[in-house]
């Protein structure tokens, strides 16, 4: 099991402040990230910067699901693969990557999913939840962190556009049995807790970002 640490612990000296300066970013609920035991980040997709975005606030090292394409970007895919991701082909039922998954979340892992499988360019907003994050969640009995980020959907490099991310209490799928039935209605509740976050976090940029406050469940 390749965790990344070691990776994420030099990163997190140059990459974290270059983000924060880039995106601006700023985080509400972050106390809700438990300080370990596995789970799994839930986490929409407006754009590329989502994952540097997430990665400089989260307090723990992640171990992010990624399409398999990219570990195939020369030097780009060998830097992912440090940081310990989990590639999975997209489109398609690969069996290899949701066991990797459910292994990481039983070691005491992050494991982080972009729920709806590719970005969300044209509507800019959270869009259908894929089943992945609730598979990995009820197989390996370990709880789902809903993460909503906005503003990345603006960001472009150098206009600063802020970016912010708004973590959901976490909760665990208890009684929903495994099978496509149980991940689809699992899948629904990610949707929903995405959405209240998305929606409640495009309120506060209209408020100018204020400190202080609690984001909705």
């Amino acid at each position: 099991m390749n965790t990344g640490d070691f990776a994420w612990k030099t990163s997190r000296l140059w990459l974290s402040p270059l983000t924060f300066f880039l995106a601006r970013t700023h985080a509400y609920g972050r106390e809700r990230i438990p300080a370990e035991g596995g789970c799994v980040f839930a986490i929409n997709h407006l754009a590329w910067i989502d994952i540097p975005v997430v990665g400089a606030q989260s307090p723990r090292n992640i171990n992010y699901v990624t399409k398999i394409e990219a570990r195939n970007v020369p030097g780009f895919g060998k830097f992912l693969d440090w940081h310990g991701i989990i590639s999975i082909r997209r489109g398609e039922s690969d069996r290899d990557a949701v066991r990797a998954m459910v292994e990481y979340a039983r070691a005491g892992r992050v494991v982080g999913v972009f729920v709806e499988g590719t970005r969300q360019k044209e509507t800019k907003r959270p869009g259908y939840v894929q089943p992945g994050a609730a598979m990995v969640a009820i197989q390996a009995e370990v709880p789902v962190i809903p993460i909503a980020v906005y503003g990345t959907q603006f960001w472009k490099l150098g206009n600063f556009a802020p970016c912010t991310m708004a973590v959901g209490e976490p909760f665990r799928f208890e009684g929903i049995q495994r099978g496509g039935k149980g991940y689809k209605e699992a899948s629904l509740e990610i949707e929903r807790r995405l959405n209240v976050l998305f929606d409640w976090l495009a309120g506060v940029h209209a408020q100018g970002r204020p400190k202080g406050l609690t984001p909705p469940l």
